[in-house]
């Protein structure tokens, strides 16, 4: 009978499943031909360490680079501490590193103190920034940027004159630390991530080839998705550091997904081929249906004004959609191909017997829900009273680097240094000198350079050498460098940058372009805030069509959102509590990233309940059968990502990634926890309205006013009896 069952399923029309399977070859080598293709376009996928370029052109302080840029060109900046130096040593110094190719100008105490005078002359309160206890402290401005290769060989050459003197922060050393840095970095983190999701694969499946399979599957969609980000041009770091990882993260359920249903197939009698015909058939819907709510979870990010959310979102969605035409087009010619491995390889399951655990659960699921009813108010207020850093200083280095370290060294004994640049018309010099002089009054200013106060007074600026001239004055405008003793990020630094734009615009209404560390950051927190609001709801609007869709009920789909929103809510609560500040742009991401790929776990204790209770009855005994079924696939999923986000959280140096991981490992761990206590006691509440159709629950609804009108004529009759 099963031979004849067999023979039937195998001689009719499977449609795209059965298309895929019979000619599985031939699309095995189209996606190999594939694979190796975008492999070969990986090295030339630029990547872009500047994040000021993620700005709209629209904002001050990125109109201001622009211009500066096509004018000037806008300078990298450092700071450099030459150690256990006379002044008169960091004075020869200092005339060296000013000649070495890629150095604009290194800005020092002797542009206002005579350092070869003598030594009773100098007054040493008057240049302790700069000078003291055998260090000099001196600002250094680059022709190139902070990413420019001609910067970054110019800091070589700093490196190798000064030996172990020398000690380096500012944006330029940090920018060529992270490219340096980052990239054996995350190597090391995809590794250790690999060992740790095949050994919960092991733990979780009943195959030692298994893991073998799902990543190689996976591997083949990380390359293509990797090579493709050519048509891109150029990604962020930040995107191309997490984008693996996460990727591996997020879609290792699908291929879990079609390997499970294949074997249920099989032992049904069905031989390989029919087998995974079947398994593939019905498991595309289910692929697809998960997948969205990820690819929505990460595509409504190109709907930022700052573009690095247009960045993340493409090559993250692209992943989603790689790895999803993997398991489809090329899974199933592998497992065709290793079956018979794979069934040598057959080990016992490592999942003890969850039916105890089950029940507690159930038990316990008015308690819980309770529970979170009442702190669902109080977290929501404390996760929206974080604070956070919105800078490019804010994503840089991390402590333990050799950046780090040399930044709080130099803030320690010189106090900070903080550059503004302003670009103003040419058009009067007595008006610039006056306007500088103006500045440099304020206290927190260290020193204004421009070429008016430079220049003295009486030397006309023609008979200056234009290749000096054109440092400050070129193309009818004027530079202006304006030295600051504040932190880039902080309420006073936002003050004085006010204060010092009021200044400058006092003097030139017409038109001034002022940017820097600080401006910069201001806009990005002008930008960042509205960018979060909107990206989060765009997010929760999509996963909740995606999901009523799949299940033709919006009960349905806000009941999953539910245990969900909880999880992402106190996420963000543990950085308030424990006083520390967030970055604003992993904050943005992650709440998107785990709403979309957390969701699943929902969907499906919500599938497999609706499974249970086509045969039986009781809803309390469907939950448990529901979670029995449920938590393993939710443990596998949840905890791969766990384990990919916490990896790249240790082994990161740069705050930015590893806030990413902190927030995306925390959040899984979350998650399954909300879902694992929350869906069973939800599930049977909205019962009716997901288990009946709306004429069902009407024709019941009708049936019970019935049923309760005649109770009522019953006791009217049997009073009137009695009477």
């Amino acid at each position: 009978m099963i031979r004849d069952k067999i023979k039937k399923v195998s001689d009719k029309n499977d449609g795209i499943a059965g298309f895929i399977v019979e000619h599985n070859k031939i699309i095995r080598n189209i996606v190999i031909a594939a694979v190796v293709f975008f492999s070969f376009c990986i090295p030339f996928v630029g990547i872009n360490y500047d994040l000021t370029s993620y700005l709209p052109s629209s904002e001050p302080s990125k109109t201001a680079i622009d211009k500066m840029e096509d004018i000037f060109g806008y300078p990298g900046t450092a700071r450099l501490m030459i150690k256990d130096v006379s002044i008169y040593e960091a004075k020869q110094y200092k005339d060296r590193i000013e000649k070495i190719e890629g150095v604009d100008q290194v800005v020092w105490c002797d542009m206002g103190t005579d350092i070869y005078g003598s030594s009773a002359f100098i007054d040493a309160e008057s240049i302790k920034d700069y000078y003291r206890d055998g260090d000099a402290c001196m600002d250094i401005t680059f022709t190139g940027g902070d990413t420019s290769k001609l910067t970054h060989r110019a800091i070589d050459e700093i490196e190798d004159l000064l030996g172990d003197k020398c000690m380096m922060d500012g944006m330029a050393p940090t920018n060529k630390f992270i490219e340096e840095n980052v990239k054996s970095e995350m190597n090391m983190i995809l590794v250790i991530a690999v060992v740790f999701i095949s050994l919960i694969l092991v733990l979780t499946t009943t195959s030692w080839l298994d893991p073998v399979l799902f990543l190689t599957v996976i591997g083949c969609a990380v390359l293509i998705n990797k090579g493709s980000n050519i048509f891109l041009g150029t990604i962020s770091y930040i995107t191309n550091n997490i984008c693996i990882v996460l990727q591996l993260a997020t879609s290792m359920d699908y291929s879990i997904f079609l390997l499970h249903s294949y074997e249920k197939e099989r032992e049904e009698g069905f031989d390989n081929v029919t087998a995974l015909k079947r398994g593939l058939n019905s498991t595309i819907t289910t692929i697809i249906a998960s997948s969205m709510t990820t690819f929505f979870g990460f595509i409504v990010l190109i709907f930022m004004k700052f573009t690095i959310g247009f960045d993340m979102g493409i090559v993250m969605a692209k992943s989603i959609i790689c790895s999803l035409f993997m398991v489809i087009f090329l899974m199933p010619s592998l497992i065709l191909s290793w079956s018979d491995r794979i069934d040598r390889c057959k080990h016992r399951s490592f999942i003890p017997d969850l039916k105890a655990l089950s029940g507690k659960i159930v038990r316990m699921g008015s308690a819980a829900l309770i529970i979170s009813l009442l702190l669902a108010g109080p977290i929501y207020v404390a996760q929206g009273m974080n604070d956070f850093k919105y800078g490019t200083d804010a994503t840089g280095v991390g402590p333990g680097t050799s950046i780090y370290e040399a930044t709080e060294e130099i803030n320690s004994k010189f106090g900070r240094s903080n550059l503004m640049v302003a670009l103003v018309p040419d058009t009067d010099m007595r008006m610039e000198k006056a306007m500088s002089e103006e500045i440099e009054e304020k206290d927190y200013v260290k020193r204004v350079m421009s070429l008016a106060d430079e220049l003295p007074e009486g030397i006309p600026e023609e008979i200056i050498p234009k290749s000096l001239t054109e440092l400050f004055h070129k193309d009818g405008y004027a530079r202006l460098l304006i030295y600051t003793a504040t932190r880039p990020e902080s309420e006073a630094s936002y003050r004085y940058t006010d204060e010092i734009s009021d200044i400058i615009e006092s003097y030139y209404p017409e038109g001034a372009y002022i940017t820097g560390n600080t401006p910069v950051t201001m806009d990005m927190e002008k930008v960042l805030i509205p960018d979060y609001t909107m990206v989060n709801a765009l997010a929760m609007i999509a996963i909740f069509i995606v999901v009523t869709l799949s299940f033709k009920s919006p009960v349905m789909a806000l009941t999953a959102m539910i245990p969900i929103m909880m999880a992402i809510y106190s996420n963000m609560v543990f950085p308030y509590l424990a006083g520390k500040e967030l970055i604003f742009i992993a904050y943005a991401v992650v709440s998107c990233v785990q709403l979309g790929a957390t969701i699943d776990y929902a969907i499906s204790e919500t599938s497999n309940y609706l499974q249970i209770r086509k045969t039986v009855t009781d809803r309390k005994r469907a939950a448990e059968l529901m979670c029995e079924a449920s938590i393993p696939s939710i443990l596998t999923s949840g905890l791969i990502l766990v384990v990919c986000g916490y990896t790249i959280t240790i082994l990161s140096s740069i705050p930015a990634i590893s806030e990413v991981g902190h927030l995306v490992g925390r959040g899984a761990l979350l998650s399954m926890f909300f879902v694992t206590i929350l869906m069973p006691r939800l599930l049977t509440l909205i019962d009716p309205f997901i288990t009946k159709t709306f004429k069902e629950r009407l024709a019941d609804l009708r049936s019970k006013r019935a049923a309760g009108k005649q109770k009522v004529k019953d006791k009217l009759n049997e009073s009137g009896a009695r009477i």
